[in-house]
C-alpha cells in the first residue's frame, strides 16, 4: 500500500491528479481510520491505464466506460472459464473415456428450418 505522493510518482502524476480521478468516481483508494488514502498495486495498474487512455485522447467519461467495459470482458473471460471447467468435469463424470478420446461427446442433433416438418416427424406422410 502506498501513500497519495508515492502513487502518484509510480503514476507518472501529479497527486492532485489522483485526488481528481477519485472525486470522479475513476478510482477507490482504501482509506485508514484516519482518512489517509492508500494506494495498492492494482491501484497504480488502474492509474497506468487511465493515463494510457488520456493519451489517446479520451475525456474522463470515455475513460469510465471503456475501463467498465473491460472489467465486464474480464468478468465474462473469468465465467466462461469457469463453465469451461464445469462442463470438461461433466463430461468426465458421464464418460472417463472421453477425456481419452479428447473430450468429445457424440451428439445426434436435429436443425429444424422455419416452414418444415422434420423428417422424423414426417414418418407415415407422403414425402415430396
Amino acid at each position: 500500500m502506498y501513500v497519495i505522493s508515492v502513487a502518484a510518482e509510480l503514476a507518472g502524476m501529479h497527486p492532485q491528479t489522483l485526488r481528481i480521478y477519485e472525486r470522479r468516481g475513476l478510482l477507490q483508494p482504501a482509506r485508514t481510520q484516519g482518512g489517509n488514502r492508500r494506494y495498492s498495486e492494482a491501484d497504480i495498474a488502474r492509474l497506468r491505464r487511465i493515463a494510457e487512455l488520456t493519451a489517446a485522447g479520451m475525456n474522463v467519461e470515455g475513460i469510465r466506460r471503456i475501463m467498465d467495459l473491460e472489467a465486464e470482458v474480464a468478468r465474462l473471460r473469468d465465467e466462461v472459464d469457469r463453465l469451461r471447467l464445469l462442463a470438461a468435469q461433466a463430461i468426465s463424470a458421464a464418460d472417463p473415456n472421453a477425456t481419452r478420446s479428447g473430450g468429445l461427446v457424440p451428439l445426434r442433433q436435429q436443425v429444424a428450418v422455419f416452414g418444415q416438418v422434420p423428417p422424423v416427424l414426417r414418418r407415415g406422410r407422403r414425402q415430396s
